[in-house]
């Protein structure tokens, strides 16, 4: 954890993190499960998931992530050391910085983990939107490490729906969650603007 955190601020993000993991452990179990799609490439690439379904997808990496590691981007502020926890939980790796704040050390970093066949995982709204916003690096690490990109998805039967500003869903227990991975796409030779229209057309169907 970091240092530079108060002792108060520490022990707030140990609890968080405790409470977290039991809830969506406790969901995980009573639900039913499918995965649908085929575990990643040994070839590293860009995964995609939408903020609002950052609740259960952790789950995924034990599933379709066999012998490769991934590390997702997330910020540097207290919120994010708690999603930095609970990711670790999961054998995930973190990248610290976003947009706002760290942005060109997580993008070196994130070039960096590419190239040595560790997949790179980001929130393309994250992590305070807009809603199903596309962040400049969602095209900015693919193009330059000529990698591929993967979405992640869950729907669930039933579930809850914050009125967050990323509406997140989280699945009622006992209710059927349905996991999907998309086949491997490229945004190669596509302009700024085209890749994050295409981005963002490809996650909106995949998520429906």
């Amino acid at each position: 954890m970091d240092k530079s955190f108060k002792l108060k601020d520490k022990i707030f993000i140990w609890l968080a993190e405790f409470i977290i993991l039991l809830i969506m452990r406790i969901i995980y179990m009573t639900c039913k499960k499918e995965f649908i799609g085929k575990p990643v490439g040994q070839k590293a690439c860009v995964v995609l998931f939408w903020h609002g379904k950052i609740a259960m997808l952790p789950f995924v990496f034990k599933k379709w992530w066999i012998n490769k590691q991934a590390k997702v981007i997330i910020s540097d502020h207290k919120d994010g050391q708690i999603v930095s926890g609970v990711s670790a939980s999961f054998g995930i790796g973190t990248i610290r910085g976003s947009s706002s704040k760290g942005a060109v050390k997580a993008l070196l970093q994130a070039l960096k983990e590419i190239k040595s066949g560790t997949d790179v995982v980001i929130t393309p709204d994250g992590p305070r939107g807009p809603r199903h916003s596309v962040s400049d690096g969602c095209v900015i690490i693919p193009q330059k490490t000529k990698s591929d990109l993967v979405i992640l998805n869950y729907n669930a039967s039933k579930f809850w729906q914050f009125k967050s500003w990323d509406g997140m869903i989280l699945p009622k227990p006992f209710s059927k969650i349905t996991y999907t991975i998309s086949e491997p796409f490229s945004v190669q030779d596509m302009s700024m603007d085209e890749a994050k229209i295409f981005i963002s057309q490809k996650m909106q169907e995949f998520a429906s």
